[in-house]
């Protein structure tokens, strides 16, 4: 299954988008299914039907899913109680009751990586299209589970996992009790349920799809989305420019505002395959509406993402004795980009933007040799170590 996902700047239409791409694709025969994430019901505005906590048909081969953050805390704070009992009725501490417990920050984002990472183990579907936050929020809950795993592994490598039959000998002989059992189980566990969700968003099936409408502002945006996308390796399908204004004469009060959004446009063409949506002069409600918007359904080779470790390496060991690795960070600028190599990581920080990525097995044997940003590309030169480079006999 392919899964597309759709954000831009808040008030973009990126519901209404959502909404459009998902009916075109069920209506060329594509089991879709749209998820979205909006506390309020956007989404069941847009296609003209109530969205809910589960599944449900919108139209033909297309189902809507907007999870429910707040019955997906409860369940998961009483399942919690629940293990811990025993702890809780030592220390005499009260349970809370269900009905009285309201989602802390951070909730709606864990539900919707439950649900996109449920959605993507489901045989049921051709296409995932989500209805992300807004674009700053959107990037960080794609690199959420990335980093959650990370510090999840620095914490507790696996490798003292596997002390785990020796704790109680270990405990007495260092005078100190140690984890218990339930704890790595727990680690665990969290680990498994992280990395199916890492798995959706790094699929060589997943893209992304921009919305913004067409201006200075809307220019801005997509620069910095664009940028952090590309900090995160995700590849974008394509831009809908949304509320595209329709031709006007010269001496028209529209006249001004058209021109701003046909410079756009022709900015935005240079670099992303552009697709306008209409304006219509009211906020698009229906599969009326959203079929007047011309929205395309994804084509047959949306979504090529590349792993992290798949930036390429040139070898020019042969020509000046260097490796290259090449990172694409389209609108980055030099006075906004940091590099730090730490042990085998490298810590990329450019636009407010930050990543740690481990470095390709070959370039963890070489040092940093100089690093230059040219074309969009980030080009970090590595120098082969000769105490850990294999000789030749």
């Amino acid at each position: 299954m392919r899964t597309l996902l759709i954000t831009g700047p808040g008030g973009s239409g990126r519901t209404t988008v959502a909404a459009a791409t998902a009916l075109a694709a069920a209506r060329e025969g594509l089991r879709t299914l749209v998820l979205g994430a909006d506390r309020t019901d956007t989404l069941g505005a847009a296609l003209g039907v109530p969205t809910g906590a589960r599944p449900a048909p919108a139209a033909p081969d297309l189902t809507a899913w907007r999870p429910d953050a707040a019955a997906d805390f409860r369940a998961d704070l009483t399942a919690f109680q629940d293990r811990a009992a025993s702890v809780l009725d030592l220390l005499g501490a009260a349970r809370l009751d269900a009905e009285e417990v309201t989602p802390l920050p951070g909730a709606e984002e864990l539900a919707l990586l439950r649900a996109l990472r449920d959605a993507a183990l489901s045989d049921r579907f051709d296409l995932l299209v989500v209805d992300l936050p807004p674009a700053p929020q959107a990037l960080a809950l794609l690199a959420l589970p990335a980093e959650l795993r990370r510090y999840l592994r620095r914490l507790l490598p696996p490798e003292r996992q596997a002390a785990r039959a020796l704790r109680p000998v270990l405990g007495r002989l260092a005078g100190v009790p140690l984890p218990a059992e339930r704890f790595y189980e727990t680690a665990a566990r969290w680990d498994v349920e992280l990395a199916a969700a890492e798995a959706v968003v790094t699929d060589p099936g997943t893209a992304v799809r921009l919305v913004a409408e067409p201006g200075p502002a809307g220019t801005d945006a997509v620069r910095r989305t664009a940028l952090g996308l590309a900090v995160r390796a995700l590849p974008v399908e394509c831009l809908v420019a949304s509320r595209v204004l329709p031709d006007a004469p010269a001496d028209s009060w529209l006249a001004a505002p058209v021109a701003q959004q046909r410079k756009a446009l022709e900015e935005w063409q240079e670099t992303y395959a552009v697709h306008p949506a209409a304006h219509l002069g009211r906020d698009p409600r229906g599969g009326d509406d959203l079929t007047a918007l011309a929205v395309p359904a994804p084509g047959p080779a949306a979504g090529a993402a590349p792993a992290p470790a798949e930036w390429p390496v040139e070898d020019r060991i042969v020509d000046d004795g260097v490796l290259v690795w090449r990172i694409p960070l389209p609108g980055a600028r030099r006075d906004e980009l940091d590099l730090v190599r730490r042990g085998d990581e490298l810590v990329l920080t450019v636009g407010g933007f930050r990543r740690i990525v481990a470095l390709p097995s070959a370039l963890r044997r070489c040092t940093v040799d100089g690093a230059a940003l040219r074309e969009d590309e980030l080009r970090i030169r590595f120098a082969p170590d000769p105490a850990l480079w294999p000789r030749d006999r």
